[in-house]
């Protein structure tokens, strides 16, 4: 009886340790089950790897396409600047000349007006003969109205005027930078004559003076006038 109660336990140990190998045996390879990639997920991984991999090559290519056009922008904007910076120079010589042009350092020509003031051809008996001549302040007047109106350059009897330029009355001479001349008086200017010649003949304005002052006047447009520079007049 005491043999038979070994045994009994004996087999009892054997079939718990059998039961925990079995267990432990169908665990291990459930886990291992689940570990395991099937196929259908080896083929979705591989997919989207070379799907990962030509997006990277796109994105490369655009990054290469990006720098090429900032390049092209950046080379634009560097010819944009020298023209900029060429038409700058042009504006300043441009400038330059147009100043040597209003001070008399340089030679010019172009179109214009031409302007004649003269003394009247009869004057009544009686009256004072002074208020029948051309006098400085005549010239003033159709000279500052040339210049005002955008006159280029102006000359009285081929002398050409100069900002230090003056101009007055002797008798029946004008003097001129120190040069006499006797009517009539010539005025000559450099410029757009379609501006000129209606800001002179405005109601009220510089030809209507003159006229009220017994003054001939005579206007004439010109296709082409040539003015020689100061320096060469005075030498």
């Amino acid at each position: 009886m005491k043999v038979k109660g070994k045994h009994v336990i004996l087999s009892f140990v054997c079939l718990v340790l059998g039961f925990m190998i079995s267990f432990s045996y169908q665990f291990t390879k459930t886990e291992v089950a689940k570990g395991k990639p099937t196929e259908r997920q080896w083929t979705k991984e591989f997919e989207y790897r070379n799907q990962i991999i030509e997006q990277e090559e796109k994105n490369r290519l655009l990054q290469q396409e990006l720098y090429e056009k900032q390049e092209n922008v950046r080379e634009i904007e560097e010819e944009l600047a020298k023209g900029e910076q060429e038409k700058i120079y042009f504006n300043l010589v441009e400038d330059v000349e147009n100043l040597r042009m209003y001070v008399g350092e340089v030679k010019v020509k172009g179109q214009g007006l031409q302007v004649t003031l003269e003394d009247a051809s009869y004057s009544p008996s009686g009256e004072d003969v002074n208020d029948y001549i051309v006098h400085e302040g005549h010239l003033f007047k159709v000279i500052n109205e040339l210049y005002i109106s955008g006159a280029q350059a102006v000359s009285v009897n081929g002398k050409r005027l100069s900002r230090d330029s003056y101009i007055y009355c002797d008798g029946p001479v004008v003097t001129v930078d120190g040069n006499q001349f006797p009517a009539p008086f010539v005025i000559s200017a450099i410029g757009n004559p379609e501006v000129l010649i209606p800001a002179l003949n405005i109601n009220g304005g510089v030809i209507d003076q003159l006229l009220a002052d017994n003054i001939v006047v005579k206007t004439e447009k010109k296709s082409e006038i040539v003015m020689d520079p100061l320096l060469q007049t005075n030498e």
